[in-house]
This record gives C-alpha cells, structure tokens and sequence, in this order.
C-alpha cells in the first residue's frame, strides 16, 4: 500500500498488487540498459585509449564521468534487487561490446559472436522478467 497526496492535503491509499510490484517495464529497462552499456563501455575505452593506444591523460576525465553515469543509470532499473539488476545488465553489455568491436574496433562479430550474444540476451530477459515467489 503506497500513499498518494489529494487534493485535501491527506492521503488516499491506492492498492499495490505485491505479486507485481518486482515487475520490471520491459522498453524503460532496455532504454536504461543501453544507455548504461554505451557510458560503461565509452568509460572503460577511454582508459584503454590512454593506456593502450597513447592518448593523453586527459582521456580519463571523460571516462569517469561515462563510468559515473554508468552507474547511475543502473539505479534507474526497477528491479527488487541490485544483484539481479546487475546480472541481467550482463546480458545487454556483451552485446553492445559487440556492437562497440563493430563500430569502433572495425571487427565485424561472426555468427559465434552472434549466437553468443542472443543467449546472453536470452538469460538477461529470463533474470530480469522471470516470475518470482514471494
């Protein structure tokens, strides 16, 4: 039960389903999820960029502030519990570091890649929207 403010000044409860409340929004969690696997992944390449390929250390400012929005967005997730936010999250990071090894490796993912990358998916889906017992 969650109180919502009225009109009066006081509360008018509203009946939450408990059975319903760990349910996750399939599009706003697949929004979040991309955004934090692009910042994640972005973050991470400017230490790689420093550290493997010469840049500037100024590469690593950009790339705390892309980890930091990383972690942030994965608190956008509603999800009952982080553990299982973060493991579903697994699923769509391996794929966008596929896309990231396309677009900006230049290495075009092969159908092992592929394959892989659909059975992660698969498992994030079933963590993350998996019916749950009380």
């Amino acid at each position: 039960m969650r109180c919502l403010p009225t009109a009066a000044g006081g509360c008018s409860a509203e009946q939450i389903d408990p059975d319903e409340s760990h349910i996750a929004r399939p599009m706003p969690v697949i929004v979040t999820y991309g955004g934090a696997a692009l910042a994640e992944i972005a973050g991470c390449f400017a230490f790689w960029a420093w550290l493997r390929l010469g840049k500037s250390l100024w590469w690593i400012v950009p790339g705390m502030v892309s980890l930091a929005l990383f972690a942030w967005l994965l608190t956008r997730v509603d999800a009952d519990a982080a553990g299982r936010a973060y493991a579903a999250y697994g699923g769509v990071y391996i794929c966008a570091s596929l896309g990231w090894l396309w677009a900006v490796d230049g290495v075009r993912p092969d159908r092992w890649d592929v394959a892989g990358g659909i059975v992660c998916l698969i498992g994030a889906g079933i963590i993350l929207f998996g019916p749950r017992t009380a």
